[in-house]
């Protein structure tokens, strides 16, 4: 198949009924008729000599064909779109230019108002989505342009990403105030003699804290495993429950539920968040953009 036979726009449909994962939603995101996409995936159909997506139900599902090609799609678009993007100067007051960013439930409480509103008042015409981080789809997602940046904490990555400090932090413990921690001040073996909330995005695994606690050689008893920071602050003012926390986020969140706030009573790595981005948008302007107005936010 010679590149002068493939009208690139079919790629543009084929990711696209590939994310929707039908015609119609295709289409509407694509601002273009029903037929016309029908008539595209026709198009592809015949290119590949596969039929790349079958019915199930109201959903068009990938075939295994399809699922081998979207990578190299993605990465492909990703790759022109970056050619563009440098010819094309970026100017932030005007540009209506859609960026995703990858996080966390709780680094989203803390940093998206932020960044919204500075946002709102620099680039009113822009749009950002925080999406949900799937940390072992990190590098794939930036590689291919799911995600323009990803905010979290150190995680072990190829030459291919760039990354950068974005925020220290430390660990400290949540309780109501009338626990009798609180008056009474928290040492290791009252830490270890209370109840504990686990809060994790992951249905099983040990969190920061736990591990640290694996490294000394014992361990919490962990009553309630919470994947929600507002759900685990709500138990922890309903009862004597402790919950332990990045600082940065319980500054945040304490004072609206009424708890205090104490020192972890032993002592941890660095629990730093991290900016990555792939190296291919290291020059992007759009891209180095949204990363300085990011970095602002902590500086």
């Amino acid at each position: 198949m010679h590149i002068n036979r493939v009208d690139l726009n079919l790629l543009v449909v084929f990711d696209a009924i590939y994310s929707e994962g039908g015609i119609t939603r295709a289409a509407e995101k694509l601002h273009l008729t029903q037929p016309a996409v029908s008539h595209s995936l026709g198009r592809l159909r015949d290119l590949f000599d596969d039929p790349l997506f079958e019915r199930d139900g109201r959903l068009m599902m990938p075939t295994p064909k399809a699922r081998s090609l979207i990578g190299t799609v993605r990465r492909s678009l990703r790759e022109l779109q970056i050619m563009f993007n440098d010819i094309e100067r970026f100017d932030a007051t005007s540009s209506d230019r859609a960026f995703t960013i990858g996080m966390r439930g709780l680094l989203e409480v803390n940093l998206l108002p932020a960044l919204a509103t500075r946002i709102a008042k620099t680039a009113p015409e822009l749009t950002v989505a925080s999406v949900r981080l799937n940390r072992p789809d990190l590098e794939s997602e930036l590689a291919t342009g799911s995600l323009d940046v990803a905010i979290d904490v150190l995680q072990p990555v190829s030459d291919d990403i760039s990354y950068q400090r974005f925020a220290q932090d430390r660990m400290v413990v949540l309780a109501r105030p009338h626990h009798r921690v609180v008056s009474q001040g928290l040492s290791l073996e009252d830490y270890l003699e209370q109840d504990h909330i686990q809060l994790s995005s992951r249905r099983s695994g040990q969190s920061f804290e736990d591990l640290e606690l694996s490294r000394l050689g014992i361990q919490r008893r962990i009553r309630v495993r919470c994947q929600n920071a507002s759900a685990a602050l709500r138990i922890v003012k309903e009862t004597n429950y402790l919950l332990t926390l990045a600082e940065n986020y319980a500054r945040e969140l304490a004072p609206q539920y009424g708890l205090k706030m104490l020192p972890l009573p032993f002592k941890t790595m660095a629990f730093d968040a991290y900016l990555y981005w792939h190296r291919n948008v290291d020059n992007d302007p759009g891209n180095r953009w949204l990363r300085e107005q990011i970095q602002a936010l902590i500086r």
